[in-house]
């Protein structure tokens, strides 16, 4: 059975890491979720553009990546277990037949615990100075007609150190950054709440806009930006 992550790269302390929710649109042969083929290209199956980005953060930039190797619409690796949209019957505004009745208790055996099991103790080896959560957000949500202007966001729940530092830092490069935008932090944020802010350990949330993370030019551009970023942060923050 294939694992609901990858690692790539060795994290060492003191150092940057990233971690990718949302990076895969892979669902195993045996789940059938029953919706078109073309939505799993789509924003409601994976966060677009963030597999090739943090491939090349860890095979560029030096910066290790644990990489989810899972759909989000078979498990959402970025939910409490309880959530309602761990197993999402519907995602913006599309139906996802297969997963009505799922067996919940057997995703999360399968795919949530190992991933957030292996990244507790990755991060525990290494005792890195700054995580870098890697997500993208749809310029529109098919069920709003509120667009969403902001070309990167910074995400975070109660700890704004790194956010503090890098939306200054992201604003000098002439982006148009969202505080705390498209969604919040303290809402949705799961995966840096337990592992980050849990540990007392600092992080950088980033959320790309899609439009912008489609060609490779586009990747390695964002790898290069983030990789600088997350430098200066972790600099700053020692």
């Amino acid at each position: 059975m294939t694992a609901p992550y990858r690692q790539l790269g060795t994290p060492h302390p003191g150092g940057i890491v990233c971690a990718a929710d949302h990076a895969s649109n892979r669902v195993p042969a045996d789940i059938a979720l029953g919706i078109p083929e073309h939505l799993f290209h789509e924003h409601i199956a994976v966060d677009i553009g963030t597999e090739a980005i943090a491939e090349l953060l860890a095979h560029k930039h030096a910066i290790p990546a644990h990489i989810a190797a899972v759909s989000r619409l078979v498990c959402d690796l970025n939910r409490e277990e309880d959530a309602p949209g761990l197993v999402p019957e519907a995602s913006d505004g599309h139906p996802i037949p297969g997963n009505i009745g799922a067996d919940r208790e057997a995703r999360l055996a399968r795919f949530h615990r190992p991933y957030h099991t292996a990244l507790a103790d990755w991060l525990a080896a290494a005792e890195p100075a700054l995580i870098l959560s890697l997500h993208s957000f749809t310029p529109r949500l098919e069920t709003s007609d509120a667009a969403r202007p902001w070309e990167v966001g910074v995400l975070y729940n109660e700890d704004d150190r790194a956010a503090r530092i890098a939306i200054p830092l992201l604003q000098a490069e002439g982006l148009m950054v969202g505080d705390n935008l498209p969604y919040s932090g303290r809402d949705l944020n799961y995966t840096m709440n337990r592992h980050a802010e849990g540990a007392g350990r600092a992080y950088l949330g980033v959320e790309l806009r899609q439009d912008l993370t489609q060609t490779p030019e586009d990747h390695a551009r964002w790898a290069a930006l983030l990789a600088k970023i997350a430098q200066r942060v972790a600099s700053a923050l020692c």
